[in-house]
């Protein structure tokens, strides 16, 4: 993402609103629309950036998890997809697997939103089911596809459930709800390298029954 700046962050308010209105239409079963959304820019998400920065370079390792990101014990082929996606990332932007620190300083990126002037936070009630959590994705990949057609980019990101109650203290969220994610939404920035994480052969994920 482009760093921030008052035009970024001017055209990222302006376009947000209503692109989560018209989001709003996403599939949802029996209309339950499970989402909660807080949309932070300006000088609240500079605090929030701060305070996270903080706790990083403090060697806080973040909040107890409240969903488990990944199974356990990641079985095959989900297991080696999970690993190259984060040799490919690395790859692409110089860091050598030997390289601890340039790791972990790619990962802290995340809690900066990457520079972008605009993010979302997007919780969940804690009653909700897989189907609830399904619509919720679904949800998020409709905004992040009308955000493309306005122009800007997007990121979603887990990572953010990690300092979960840093957030918190930022949006006030009521009692009862999770931090499912962050979604960092700005400009691309040109210079960064965009190498693409490859993608598993669509015969290992589609089959097709023709009669």
């Amino acid at each position: 993402m482009r760093p921030d700046g008052n035009s970024a962050a001017e055209t990222a308010v302006k376009t947000l609103l209503p692109v989560t209105c018209r989001a709003t239409r996403s599939p949802s079963g029996a209309n339950l629309q499970p989402w909660h959304v807080y949309v932070l820019t300006g000088a609240p998400l500079a605090e929030l950036k701060k305070r996270t920065a903080e706790r990083v370079a403090a060697g806080d390792p973040g909040d107890e998890r409240e969903y488990q990101m990944y199974p356990p014990e990641l079985k095959s082929p989900y297991r080696e997809r999970r690993s190259a996606a984060a040799e490919q990332r690395y790859a692409a932007l110089g860091i050598s697997r030997e390289d601890r620190r340039s790791r972990e300083a790619a990962v802290a990126a995340n809690w900066d939103c990457f520079g972008a002037p605009a993010a979302l936070f997007c919780y969940i009630d804690r009653d909700m089911g897989p189907a609830q959590w399904a619509d919720l994705g679904m949800y998020l990949q409709t905004v992040m596809l009308l955000l493309r057609a306005e122009g800007l980019h997007s990121c979603p990101q887990m990572a953010w459930s990690v300092y979960c109650r840093t957030v918190a203290q930022a949006v006030l969220p009521p009692p009862g709800l999770i931090l499912f994610c962050g979604v960092s939404i700005g400009f691309e920035a040109p210079a960064v390298c965009h190498d693409r994480i490859d993608r598993a052969p669509l015969a290992e994920t589609v089959t097709l029954i023709d009669g």
